[in-house]
């Protein structure tokens, strides 16, 4: 996942949390942003994210969201999409896209990242259409330009029917500009998938833990060398803020985790992680539920 000292690549980890309000961490001032590259924690990242219940959850919401509408749009296009995938990290949703018949492009600025993600995409039994680029973002329009398999594979201007974009945003130095990017590779009939870590929800997690003395230090920064925790979270506002100012309309959005994270002590259905995937995906599109959401899932078109 390609990000920035701030889920959803992915800020799974309730590190900032898990301080105590007694000893809150004070960070030294650090530089100016730079968009996070995750080389050097691969091993930690994939763990601490995808390496239990947590992630279970994330994926099941976004295979939900994501499946379904790429099945009707596919349907009515009649043909496999071409899909995008930006600051993919392990590629978990855009390997199984693949798997289904699409044609993907999948992207991260962390070639340990990719790696992982190549690993599990030859598990597949099946060939897959997956074109892979190690780069920044901001790198990768050149490279699809001068690719020609790509252009082959894209007669008609290399446009993308959708474009996936998880747990990215918290982490870029500048957020709103990838929209401009979104812009120049969205086919007129496509649609964005933005999945985000929503910062409402780190406040929360933290008045139901009780601690106040972090929410009152502003200064607090969590150490990004290793945290995944973001320091730079983008709130749902600003990311319809974006939206609106980029001509798309919201048609779907839901909330990842609305209730795990917050449930201290395990007892019922908690104790039965299919139980807790049910009841997730239940209430992650229900008003308010959904937006206590660890992170938000959005889905746009133009």
């Amino acid at each position: 996942m390609q990000t920035i000292p701030q889920d959803t690549k992915n800020a799974d980890t309730p590190l900032l949390e898990s301080a105590t309000a007694s000893t809150p961490q004070v960070l030294e001032p650090q530089d100016a942003r730079t968009d996070r590259n995750f080389d050097a924690i691969a091993d930690h990242f994939e763990k601490k994210v995808y390496g239990g219940l947590k992630g279970e959850i994330r994926l099941a919401v976004l295979r939900r969201d994501i499946f379904d509408y790429s099945a009707k749009m596919s349907e009515k296009l009649g043909r496999p999409l071409r899909i995008l995938d930006v600051g993919a990290g392990l590629a978990q949703i855009s390997i199984e896209l693949a798997a289904r018949g699409h044609s993907l492009v999948i992207n991260d600025i962390s070639a340990n990242m990719l790696e992982k993600a190549k690993a599990s995409a030859v598990q597949i039994d099946k060939a897959l259409d997956i074109i892979w680029y190690v780069c920044p973002y901001q790198d990768l329009e050149d490279k699809l330009n001068n690719d020609s398999q790509h252009n082959d594979t894209n007669s008609d201007g290399a446009k993308f029917d959708l474009i996936l974009s998880h747990a990215l945003l918290e982490w870029l130095a500048e957020p709103a500009m990838v929209m401009d990017f979104f812009d120049r590779q969205l086919a007129d009939h496509g649609a964005i998938s933005l999945c985000f870590y929503n910062p409402a929800s780190f406040d929360y997690r933290n008045l139901i833990m009780g601690n106040f003395n972090l929410l009152d230090n502003t200064d607090y920064k969590a150490d990004n060398k290793k945290s995944l925790t973001p320091n730079h979270p983008v709130a749902k506002a600003e990311v319809d803020a974006w939206l609106a100012a980029h001509h798309y309309q919201t048609v779907l959005t839901s909330g990842l985790r609305v209730f795990h994270d917050y449930a201290p002590l395990k007892r019922g259905g908690h104790n039965h992680p299919d139980a807790v995937i049910r009841m997730e995906l239940r209430y992650s599109q229900l008003e308010p539920y959904k937006w206590l959401g660890r992170y938000l899932h959005v889905m746009a078109t133009r």
